[in-house]
């Protein structure tokens, strides 16, 4: 096999010395953080619990990238920024990117090629593609320790899709075609527990109790003794997903939408809102309430909180502007959890405005949105490949400890300032040593992290 050299080149000359630059460094990589996301890898597994959960039809005989090999590689791509696949073409020699599956860095043979990872990604069957969000679910179940309670985050991002591709559906408030992957994190540790590819469409009351029952069931097989509380938006303040719940012994916090029967519930509570905003220096005041209630469609009574914020706002009808006029923003949970409407509301609903900062990292430090293929179920897996880059990197950004800025930081800082950094590889007979740059500006950090991963001395 021929190789081709590119020939040295000068650029403008420094402090009048002459400046060549060729590409004769020896063994080299962009990504030396590919050694902490394989010791990362190494101490939660995430990577080849999928490999097996991951469908092999391939000839034994035949086979040159074991399925560890090929969901590391994707998933450590990933990781560093390569989200598309055919970005393998050219890591699979990168001497790091091998170490990290576990090959050598120069004798070892090249890594799988694009072409093979989307035949990897198109592999699975829809039975199968569950399986793998399962075992997402048992990754997460089984790295997390269980508390006496658990709290999970449910809620839906819109991804644009990318031509003509299975489950892709029109939304009129984004006016795109797309879709609305559905997350879920687990609030105590801000990991993941699964990602499910959906349609751009409001979720119906059925999808969103399967998938709470689902999860909830898989969940108890680990942690039997944990109370699950389930959190998410009005989107997912489904009667059906309440009952299930109720039936199930765990608890729930959900939006509610209003309604004229609920507002004239509270109408009382607002009046004395707007009296004592009006004797008020205050910009805004709000107050709280809790109320049974039973829609036409429940066969119970539930109890829901109402948020009552009172403040000025322009008063834009003809004869009035720019005059200003008391405003009452209403807001409803309905929940079956107990304590104050207030602490009900700020203390716990609220906090649930995290997640969308764990949806940023996912879709767009991670390029979770990336769903080209046609296939649906292809898609799903391309989910599941970038929850478990997800996994990695919170892995890493863990290892790092509390006293240092960094330890709170995002996926794309941490890639910047602990991933994305030069390293010389040479391979000899016994020993395989890595050059990092001296001036490397986190080179104590790197240790910590890179010695922090070794199992404690007896």
């Amino acid at each position: 096999m021929t190789e081709n050299t590119l020939l040295p080149f000068d650029l403008p000359a420094v402090c009048r010395k002459k400046l060549t630059v060729d590409f004769a460094g020896g063994t080299q990589s962009s990504d030396a953080g590919l050694l902490l996301l394989r010791e990362a890898e190494r101490e939660l597994g995430v990577c080849r619990r999928l490999a097996a959960a991951m469908p092999d039809r391939r000839d034994a005989d035949r086979v040159q990238h074991e399925m560890f090999e090929l969901v590391m590689a994707r998933a450590s791509a990933i990781a560093c920024g390569y989200e598309d696949a055919i970005d393998l073409n050219v890591l699979r020699h990168d001497p790091l990117m091998k170490i990290a599956v576990g090959r050598c860095p120069e004798s070892g043979a090249a890594l799988a090629s694009q072409s093979t990872i989307s035949r990897l990604e198109n592999a699975p069957s829809k039975i199968e593609a569950a399986r793998l969000c399962m075992a997402l679910v048992d990754q997460f179940a089984m790295t997390v320790q269980p508390g006496r309670l658990a709290t999970f985050d449910i809620d839906d991002t819109f991804s644009v899709a990318h031509g003509g591709q299975q489950l892709a559906f029109w939304n009129a408030h984004h006016d795109e075609r797309g879709f609305a992957p559905m997350h879920i994190y687990h609030v105590e540790s801000g990991t993941p527990v699964v990602t499910i590819l959906r349609p751009a469409r409001t979720p119906k009351g059925t999808e969103v109790r399967t998938v709470i029952k689902h999860v909830t069931k898989r969940l108890r097989r680990h942690w039997p003794n944990t109370r699950i509380v389930w959190r998410g938006d009005s989107h997912y303040g489904r009667v059906e997903a309440m009952e299930w719940a109720e039936d199930d012994g765990s608890d729930y916090i959900f939006g509610f939408g209003g309604n004229s029967t609920l507002d004239a519930l509270v109408a009382e509570t607002a009046d004395n809102l707007r009296f004592h905003h009006a004797r008020s220096n205050v910009e805004k005041l709000r107050t709280y309430a809790s109320f049974t209630y039973q829609a036409g469609s429940w066969d119970r009574p539930r109890k829901v909180v109402a948020r009552l914020e009172c403040s000025l706002q322009p008063d834009l009808r003809e004869g009035f502007w720019p005059g200003m006029r008391q405003e009452v923003d209403i807001r409803y949970v309905v929940t079956s959890l107990k304590g104050s409407a207030q602490h009900l509301y700020e203390n716990v609903y609220c906090q649930r405005g995290q997640m969308e900062n764990l949806i940023k990292l996912h879709k767009a430090q991670l390029s979770s949105d990336r769903m080209s293929c046609h296939s649906a179920t292809a898609n799903q897996v391309r989910l599941v490949l970038h929850t478990a880059a997800f996994w990695l990197m919170h892995g890493v950004r863990s290892a790092i400890p509390q006293a240092i800025a960094l330890a709170g930081a995002e996926f794309a800082t941490l890639r910047a300032r602990l991933i994305k950094i030069g390293a010389r590889v040479i391979e000899h007979a016994a020993r395989i040593r890595i050059h990092l740059p001296t001036n490397c500006p986190e080179r104590a950090l790197f240790r910590i992290v890179a010695r922090g991963f070794l199992p404690s001395a007896p």
